[in-house]
């Protein structure tokens, strides 16, 4: 993860080793060679991606690419923090550590498991956790991704029952997610107090440009408590539907995901097929926006 951007990318280089000071770890070591059990950790992966995506970040940067609002989904709103200024790179870093932390080790005991159910409305869906609520087990929606696609979370027979059910009412696909804790639901309740008391140890300033909110969709005010929302944020429902509703409704034509993967932008053009989506995740998708951007000045 990252390695060519590392080898290619002085500005790069420099966010990992900034990193492996203020973690105490070696942070390229862990995107680079770590095992596949290790990388998979919740509290390695965090690291991994926001390291990652920053240190990309750093070379648009550097080059004068910049975006005028930012988002993420779930880990990646701390991602997003950091780049608008809202939070200081060591600060966020600290967090994000920390928040890995309490997600990997505060998770209670159980068989959990996540799952995206496709071609449903979201209120269809709620009826559904609704009922496997209370005849089966635990089950909450998790994250609404896009208008047609929601991910669940909850106990393994909670979910199961769930998939089920959907298809009978007529989804279009379900996925089993290869997760194994109730992320994103009340069942996290523990981990949430925890990292709250390491949210209030940092100081979160304005910064240079909007970030929109998981928790709801739209960006960020000086009259919202910071501390609270991302401690809430881990025990509620990822809105990034809400979220591609916003910045579509605010004129946002160019979307530019930064990091491992092209989920987003796959998100957004379910949604709306007209905009320009960019996926950067390598030196070469990298290399292709600084030379579109120097071309096009």
């Amino acid at each position: 993860m990252g390695k060519d951007v590392y080898e290619e990318f002085e500005a790069a280089k420099a966010v990992y080793n900034k990193a492996n000071e203020v973690l105490g770890i070696d942070v390229a070591r862990l995107c680079f060679e770590s095992s596949e059990e290790e990388l998979g950790r919740t509290d390695s992966t965090q690291i991994a991606i926001l390291v990652t995506s920053l240190a990309m970040l750093e070379v648009l940067k550097e080059m004068n690419v910049k975006a005028d609002i930012t988002a993420g989904l779930s880990l990646g709103e701390y991602t997003a923090l950091i780049y608008s200024g809202k939070i200081s790179f060591e600060d966020g870093l600290k967090l994000v550590k920390k928040r890995g932390e309490y997600m990997q080790n505060l998770i209670p005991e159980g068989n959990w498991k996540m799952a995206a159910i496709l071609g449903l409305e979201n209120i269809q869906i709620e009826e559904i956790c609704n009922y496997t609520n209370k005849n089966v087990g635990f089950i909450s929606p998790a994250n609404y991704n896009y208008p047609g696609q929601v991910v669940v979370s909850g106990e393994e027979k909670a979910v199961e029952e769930a998939i089920e059910i959907a298809s009978e009412e007529g989804a279009k696909k379900t996925i089993l997610l290869n997760t194994n804790g109730p992320f994103h639901t009340k069942k996290l309740e523990n981990a949430s107090m925890e990292f709250a008391k390491e949210l209030e140890k940092v100081q979160f300033k304005n910064g240079e440009m909007p970030v929109i909110k998981n928790i709801d969709g739209t960006p960020y005010t000086e009259k919202d408590d910071v501390k609270e929302i991302l401690a809430g944020h881990m025990i509620s429902p990822v809105r990034f539907d809400k979220t591609i509703e916003y910045m579509l409704k605010n004129g946002v034509d160019r979307f530019m995901e930064i990091g491992p993967g092209r989920t987003l932008t796959g998100f957004i053009r379910k949604v709306n097929k007209e905009v320009e989506t960019i996926s950067v995740s390598d030196s070469e998708s990298l290399n292709n926006v600084i030379m579109y951007e120097c071309t096009n000045v």
